[in-house]
């Protein structure tokens, strides 16, 4: 007998005992509800699972299932007890739109996308949240629609597509996500990129915080081989703007090299930050402008040290390799669609 049914909503958590109530009352507001959620543990210390119990036993319409000792193993253990033709996946510590659901999953179930992406806000409570999500986070006019990667907070995907590529990759300690995106692509599945479809998201509340979050990301970068011409890129604009600054100090006129590069490094954040909270008074302003240049430096300084590190992981790893060569050649586990 055919147990199917049409949309799964699943998530996989761990140690969300903060802020599991709030998502999952998000899922069940949607404007299109689910057919069913599927909340995968993996491995929680706090009450997140009888939280989640609680939701069941009152008539919700939600499953509860454990497994995966990272992200994308647990996301992978959640799809496969999901029961839906179309996995809307979303991730812990966000809270959805009303009608996320419902636009996010619009493309597949007209037959024009196979994987749809959706996007995110930032939701700040202090004036750091909100300089940091200007900084580090584009608005979705700024995203070229042909060249975005979905995230895995906020996506959706025919569950035949996932079971043909192998899901996600569960050796990738971070940018799993991206890791199952770019094997979609190469096998040749459809992309849609829907904006307006939403989660709400709260930015690091701290440098330190944010210095951890983004030397996690570079470290996952390196140990998946992702994006090295993008990170050289880096590490040689910091040679050259340092060279300047030494050079500077017998040749001060070479300041004015660096100008307009200081300058452009601020500008995107300032107009972002000047739409998302135009009642900011002066003084606020003043210190966002203070804020952002020290974001951005934290988090390249960041990004060039994670990434050697997952590099140097790789190297060490010839099973890693060869798991991320595998990965990486749709053609040897699967057939690119024609």
């Amino acid at each position: 007998m055919d147990v199917s049914v049409g949309i799964s909503l699943v998530c996989t958590v761990r140690d969300e005992a903060d802020s599991i109530a709030a998502l999952l009352d998000s899922m069940l507001a949607q404007t299109r509800p689910a057919d069913e959620i599927v909340v995968n543990d993996c491995g929680s210390r706090d009450a997140t699972a009888r939280i989640v119990e609680r939701y069941i036993a009152a008539g919700h319409p939600i499953r509860l299932v454990r497994g995966g000792s990272n992200i994308p193993s647990g996301r992978n253990n959640a799809i496969r007890h999901a029961r839906g033709r179309v996995i809307a996946c979303t991730d812990a510590g966000l809270t959805l739109d009303r009608c996320w659901l419902a636009r996010i999953v619009a493309p597949l179930e007209r037959g024009t996308a196979d994987v749809v992406g959706g996007f995110f806000r930032p939701a700040p409570r202090s004036l750091f949240e909100l300089t940091l999500g200007a900084t580090n986070y584009r608005a979705a006019t700024e995203i070229d629609p042909a060249r975005f990667l979905p995230f895995g907070k906020s996506m959706a995907f025919r569950k035949d597509a996932w079971q043909r590529v192998g899901g996600y990759p569960e050796w990738a300690s971070h940018c799993e996500d991206i890791l199952f995106d770019l094997t979609l692509q190469r096998a040749g599945y459809r992309f849609a990129f829907v904006p307006d479809a939403l989660v709400l998201f709260q930015p690091r509340s701290s440098l330190r915080a944010f210095a951890r979050q983004y030397f996690l990301y570079a470290r996952g970068d390196g140990l998946a081989n992702l994006w090295p011409l993008r990170h050289a890129l880096r590490y040689c604009t910091y040679i050259a703007a340092t060279t300047l600054l030494v050079a500077a100090r017998r040749r001060p006129l070479l300041l004015a090299v660096l100008l307009p590069a200081a300058l452009a490094y601020t500008r995107a954040p300032l107009r972002r930050l000047r739409l998302a909270a135009p009642a900011l008074t002066d003084h606020e302003l003043a210190a966002a402008l203070v804020i952002i240049p020290l974001i951005r430096l934290v988090g390249d300084l960041s990004k060039m040290a994670g990434y050697p590190v997952g590099v140097l992981r790789r190297l060490r790893s010839p099973a890693l390799r060869a798991a991320i060569r595998a990965y990486a050649r749709p053609n040897e586990h699967i057939q690119a669609l024609d």
